[in-house]
Order: structure tokens, then sequence, then C-alpha cells
């Protein structure tokens, strides 16, 4: 069954006691813990094992699990730290943004270079380092992404598919999962109005708001069998209420569950009578 989860980037003004409580009324199963400096850093790298027991025991409290972390930099010193962090606390993936600007050749080729030697390192940590397709970055669509799924061959090495990215790319994300669904180990999910730069106002992120067709994307997903997380990430969240943000979650999830359970990769409830 597909795990749902949210990233707690989402709930950037709270600190992370009261993101895990929400996420955990909103249903999900998981978290997904931001580690982004600068933008919202509720896993702070600098100072994680200080941070380890608090944060394990919150989830237990919220009945959740550790779906993945995500650190965005491409920084060694701080990935190095995230998946020790990782390897301790129980965070089984690591999610990075490509760097670099597109169509740039030089650094599409230096982006991949780094990526393998860095899932290099987390092999031996144990644990997995995806990457996602970047509006505006070197790896920015499914032919750059490919690219780097041939280049780097290390097992923990994974895809980390946003149909947002895709579709604000001039790609139908529905189509292009197809492609690259054998080394997607992770998911990032939104929705967004039109093909803009940016995704948009937190309202229209809620996944069954915006122009994508997710329920396609969801039914590529599990046509092709995938089995990892599913977490929704919401950015631009600063400055507004617990109530909206909780209601962005809580949307996402009625959404996303309701849908995975009519494609039978949700455990449900429903007695067939006879």
């Amino acid at each position: 069954m597909i795990k749902l989860g949210v990233n707690s980037v989402l709930f950037k003004d709270f600190d992370f006691a009261t993101a895990a409580r929400q996420i955990a009324l909103c249903g999900y199963d998981g978290v997904e813990i931001s580690a982004i400096k600068g933008m919202c850093e509720h896993l702070e790298l600098d100072r994680w094992r200080e941070q380890a027991v608090e944060l394990r025991s919150i989830l237990e409290e919220n009945n959740l699990e550790f779906l993945s972390m995500e650190v965005a930099s491409l920084d060694e010193d701080r990935l190095t730290k995230a998946f020790e962090a990782g390897a301790e606390i129980g965070i089984p993936i690591i999610n990075v943004g490509p760097g670099g600007k597109s169509g740039d050749e030089g650094d599409l080729q230096q982006s991949i270079e780094t990526l393998y030697r860095l899932s290099k390192k987390a092999e031996t940590y144990g644990v997995t380092l995806c990457v996602k397709a970047h509006v505006g970055n070197a790896i920015y669509n499914t032919p750059t992404t490919l690219r780097a799924m041939n280049e780097i061959s290390s097992t923990a090495f994974g895809i980390d598919m946003d149909p947002s990215h895709i579709y604000r790319g001039n790609e139908n994300p529905e189509e292009e999962l197809t492609r690259v669904l054998n080394r997607v180990k992770h998911i990032h999910i939104r929705d967004c109005k039109g093909r803009s730069k940016g995704p948009g106002n937190i309202s229209n992120q809620a996944c069954g708001r915006g122009d994508i067709n997710l329920y396609a994307y969801c039914k590529a997903m599990v046509e092709g069998n995938y089995s990892g997380p599913v977490c929704l990430e919401v950015i631009g969240a600063n400055q507004h209420s617990l109530a909206d943000v909780s209601i962005v979650a809580a949307e996402s999830y009625g959404y996303l569950n309701a849908t995975l359970k009519a494609l039978g990769a949700r455990e449900t409830n429903f007695v067939q009578k006879g």
C-alpha cells in the first residue's frame, strides 16, 4: 500500500510537534521532515543529534513515521550530516534538487557527477538520495531526468517525481511518469493552476484544486506498481494561520486517499454486500 505524508515545510511557521499533530489529525501515515536551510529547518542538521530523541518521540506520540527528509541543497557537508541523521533517526530517503541552470550542458554534467558521488556516499549509510526535475535547474524535464538515470548506476540513487514541475515544464506528468518509474523512489505531489514558473498560492497547490490530471498520474503510478511514499509538498506557506495550512493538508489527503483507494493502492473499509 502506498503511504501518504506531508513535507513539514507546509507548517514552516510552527514547531515540529504542532506540525506532526496536525498531519496526524488529517489522516496521513507519515512526515517528510524539512531540513531546508533558509526556508524551514524542523531538522537542524548542524545539531541533529540533540534533536533525534525528541523527533522520534513526537512521531511515536502521533502514530506517524518518517518517510523522507528534504535538504534541497547539494552541499556535501550538509548532505553527509543528513545521511548520518537519516541512518540514526530512521529516515530512509533524502531529497535534493539538481542545481544548475536549464539548457546548460556543463551544469547538467556537473549535477549528474555530483549526484553520482553523493549517491555512492549515501550507500555507505544505508539511505537513498533522490533528486527531482526542477523548473529552471539543470535537470528540469524527462529527457534530462533520463540522462541522470542512465549515468548514475548507484542503488542508493532514485528519482523524486514531482508532477507540478513536470507540468510547469510543459510536459504531461501522467504520460512522463511511465518513462522514469523504474527508478522513482519518492513522489512529491501538489497541484497548480496553469504552467507558470511558480506553483501559485497554497490553496491552489492543494491536490484537486489545479489543472494537473492527478487522477491519471495516480493511475499511472499504481499501474506501474509504485509502492514508495507520496508526500504533499506545498511551498510559500509563511504568514498563514494553522487553520489555513491544515486545510490544505486535509483537503489533499482526502483527494489522494480516495483516489488511491479507488485504484486499489490504499486500504479500504468498504464491505462488499452480496
